[in-house]
Order: structure tokens, then sequence, then C-alpha cells
């Protein structure tokens, strides 16, 4: 049976924004707050509809037009809360309010946006990746929308952005006594892989010791439930060497692309080999640019496709080039119905009836390809801890899913099949 188009659509759309990012990972002035998510695989939803497609229609319609409109609500208040903080860009995207982000601009361009009347904020290099950034104040009256149109009209040859914020991709379920404590946890972990590991999310809990860990953003480090999730999962697989990047701490504009640029930044000078980012955003000139300068220096960055569905717009960071990019799957190796899409895809790995800890060290269940990146990027830095050509590895390791070979759902087959899972 085929789902109607456009029932897909509306449906995967709506699951993650609903289901997860700023809402309910964030936390911003309107709490933690969880949203309801579909929380469930397209076989799952052919046996609660029936084998009809009107009933699938009308469940799929239903959830879509409620969590649609959950999240128009929600991204209503957030932004009527935070009108000092948060504004919308020339794509209807959200965005750091009144700053334009240049990078490495030339004098010639500085000039002439000094006459458009923009105005210097801070210039600053960033750490580890050699990339200089301006940050400009936006005219008085302008809109973040319109001053961002002057800027590029102003400078057509400079790299020009906006600071486009960045959402969590998972969403984190209710603890369950019948799950693993933590002392099994830990006692499942898989063999010791010794890569430096970077992670750009929210912070650990205390009862999670990485090597470091740094904020960037305002009350960062603050201890979140979504980088806890990721710390526990790379660590219950065997790494030993974590480096952790929060760029959400309190603040409500956190996950911005400055944050993240600064984040890698550090990590790369911190010796990190490997980058994972659960994170998904908008493109970015500016975290492009970072993104490339960070694999110049031979670091690998693996990232998560997000949850707004495959007829959402791509997702980045996985869509940069040579970003690797990974979708997650249900124990049945069918694709999550929220998982987004990407450029390209990668591999898969499990992203539903996931276990790890959250930040009061209790183990809870896990849904969302922010969870199957994680456990790419361990087998990731085992191949690049034994040396030669990692993808070659990964790829004798991965299960073919879908068609036969490579495909745009599950890329190149799925990886750590049995991790993270329920014993």
């Amino acid at each position: 049976m085929r789902i109607p188009a456009m029932i897909l659509s509306m449906l995967t759309c709506g699951a993650l924004l609903a289901a997860t990012p700023l809402f309910a990972q964030l936390q911003t002035p309107l709490g933690n707050v969880g949203l309801p998510g579909i929380g469930r695989g397209v076989g799952d939803l052919l046996d609660t509809a029936g084998n009809g497609v009107d009933g699938l229609g009308r469940l799929a319609q239903r959830e879509a037009d409620r969590l649609l409109q959950l999240r128009d609500r929600r991204l209503t208040q957030l932004l009527r809360q935070n009108r000092d903080l948060v504004e919308r860009d020339m794509r209807g995207d959200l965005a750091r309010r009144g700053e334009i982000l240049v990078t490495g601009p030339t004098e010639g361009a500085m000039d002439a946006l000094r006459r458009a009347g923009f105005s210097v904020i801070a210039e600053e290099q960033v750490e580890g990746l050699d990339l200089v950034i301006v940050r400009l104040r936006v005219p008085a009256g302008l809109s973040l929308a319109r001053a961002e149109a002057l800027a590029r009209k102003a400078a057509p040859e400079a790299e020009i952005a906006v600071d486009n914020l960045h959402w969590q991709s998972g969403s984190l379920g209710r603890q369950s006594s019948a799950l693993p404590s933590s002392a099994l946890l830990a006692a499942t972990a898989g063999s010791p892989v010794d890569t430096p590991i970077g992670i750009i999310d929210g912070a650990p809990g205390p009862s999670f010791r990485p090597m470091a860990i740094k904020g960037f953003a305002n009350g960062a480090p603050l201890a979140s439930d979504h980088g806890s999730a990721i710390v526990s999962l790379l660590r219950n697989e065997g790494a030993g060497r974590l480096w952790v990047a929060d760029v959400y701490g309190s603040d409500p504009a956190g996950g911005n692309a400055l944050a993240i640029v600064r984040a890698l930044g550090w990590l790369a000078s911190s010796g990190c080999r490997l980058v994972t980012i659960s994170l998904v955003g908008p493109r970015n000139a500016v975290l492009e640019r970072a993104i490339r300068q960070a694999q110049r220096r031979g670091i690998v960055i693996v990232a998560a496709v997000g949850n707004d569905g495959p007829a959402a717009p791509p997702a980045y960071p996985a869509s940069y080039d040579a970003v690797v990019a990974v979708t997650g799957v249900d124990r049945k190796g069918r694709a999550l119905i929220e998982a987004g899409r990407a450029l390209h895809v990668d591999y898969a790995a499990p992203g539903a009836e996931v276990h790890a800890m959250n930040a009061r060290g209790r183990p809870v269940s896990l849904r969302g390809t922010s969870f199957a990146t994680p456990l790419v990027a361990i087998r990731l830095a085992d191949a690049l801890a034994r040396g030669g050509d990692w993808q070659a590895r990964l790829d004798r390791e991965a299960r073919d899913l879908g068609p036969r070979g490579e495909d745009k759902r599950f890329g190149r087959g799925l990886l750590c099949e049995q991790c993270a899972r329920k014993p």
C-alpha cells in the first residue's frame, strides 16, 4: 500500500517540529516542554489504521493538523516572549535578532557595509579554524530580513549570513523501571575506542565526566537531557575520550550558528578527530565555511538528518559537503516516519527503542535521528582508530537496507544495529 504523498508530506513535516526541537529540548522561557510525537514507524501506522487507505489518511490528517497547530502556536509564543532575542530572516527561519555575520570580509566590503548603516559589534578570530568573523549591528529600524537583503546588496562579494538557530533532533521518553540500571548499562559497554570525539549539543549531567566541557551560550554549560543521552550512548558503546561543547545553556536563542562555529573551533583545538552534531537548521554560510575549515584539518563531522520528514527542506549541517549524514530506523529496519532528509544520506542507525541516560543518570527510552547519529559516530571513531580507509571499513560493516546498494533513504546501510537496545 502506498501512503498518499500529500498526507505523508504533512505528517512528516509536522512530526519532529512538534515532537522535539526547540520546545522539547531547550530550556526556554516556555520551560522544558515535552511535545507529543508520533513515535511510530510506517508499519505501525498501517497496523493502527487497518488496511484501508482511508483509515490511514484520516489518522495522518488528524495527527498532522494537530502537530502543525501545536508547533505554530508554540513558535508564535516563543517569538512573542523573546522579541528582543529572536527574529525571522529573509527565508522565514529563526535567527538571533539584530545581527549580521560576515566571514573574512575585505576592507572594501566593510566600507560598503558601514556606508549602508551597519556598525561593527566585534571581530573575532575563531580558535582552531583560522577563520575571521565580523559581527555587524543591524541599522536602527530595520528588520533582520530587510537588513540581510540590504547587506547582500551593499556588499555582494562578501560572505554574509544571519545567526540562524539549530534544533536538537530527537525526543526522550519517560523513565522506566523496566530499563536497565546505570550500572548495568555501563557493564554492557562496547570495546574501548580511544579516538578523541567532540560533541556539539547541550551539556551532560553531573554523573557524566567527559575530558572537558565548555559553554558557548548564556548559562552554559547547563546539564540537559538531550546532551546527556548523546554522551551516554557514546560511552555505552565504548567511547573513552569525549569533549562536550554546550551551545544551548539556558539561552532561548541558543544553538545559533556562531555558537556552533566557536564550539567547532574549540573542539578542533582540543585535538578531536571526529565531531558529532545532532542538530538541524537551515543552510548558513558562516557555519558552512567553518565546517570546511575543520574538514581541511582532517576532522570528520557526523550529523543528523533531523526529524522534519522527507518532504522538509534539506537539513544542515548534514547536507554540507562531506559531512556524514545519518538517518534513523526502528527495530524492524524501517525508516522513522519523521526522519528528515539531507542532500545526501550516508548511513542509518537505530533511532527508536534506543536506551540511554538522562541528565539525572536515569535510564530513558529515546527516539529520533539525534540518537542514531552518535551510534554511527562511535563506529566511525573505531574505524579511525584502526587506520586505513574508514569509509570502506564501515561499508563492509553496514547491512544493506531498501533497494540494493546505496540509496537516498538509508545511504550505504545500517550500522550499530544492536547498539543501545534493551537486553
